[in-house]
């Protein structure tokens, strides 16, 4: 085989390899600049991870709320053990997102964002759900990075 028809068929092969996969119905991979795309959830430290009981975010909620009635969410981040809370190590943010059954878009319920050495990563925000709903919490330590936890809240 000459170089020419090597280099045109390694060329049909590639082109096939690359379109199969749309072709077949498999999904394709999220692309920018021939290379894969990480995901958010990609960089979200397991809960199975070292350092859990002071890292993953303690949602206290009420298991059942009535539908449009304001209520109490508290995110607390070391709720067994408590996060150190220094210049070199704290918790910079937290994040609170509401997600109702059914719906796609995930919503944001509020961020707040913590100063080492003065503010605690404890907070409070009031929530209003129409529809049962799952609350997430993610958090950023400067350390060791974003954790997360998740927790249902049924509306009647």
């Amino acid at each position: 085989m000459t170089r020419r028809k090597f280099m045109l068929a390694s060329g049909v092969m590639a082109g096939i390899a690359a379109v199969a996969p749309r072709v077949l119905g498999a999904e394709k991979p999220e692309k920018q600049g021939g290379t894969k795309l990480s995901r958010f959830g990609d960089v979200v430290v397991p809960q199975e991870h070292e350092g859990k009981e002071k890292h993953v975010p303690y949602i206290q909620a009420p298991a059942k709320v009535k539908a449009g009635e304001p209520f109490m969410v508290t995110v607390i981040v070391g709720k067994d053990v408590p996060h150190p809370n220094l210049i070199e190590h704290h918790i910079k943010w937290i994040q609170v997102y509401a997600k109702e059954e059914g719906e796609r878009p995930v919503v944001h319920v509020g961020t707040f964002d913590l100063g080492p050495t003065y503010a605690q990563p404890n907070v409070t925000v009031p929530v209003i759900l129409k529809k049962s709903s799952t609350l997430y919490a993610i958090e950023y330590c400067n350390i060791h990075g974003v954790w997360d936890n998740s927790v249902k809240v049924v509306v009647e």
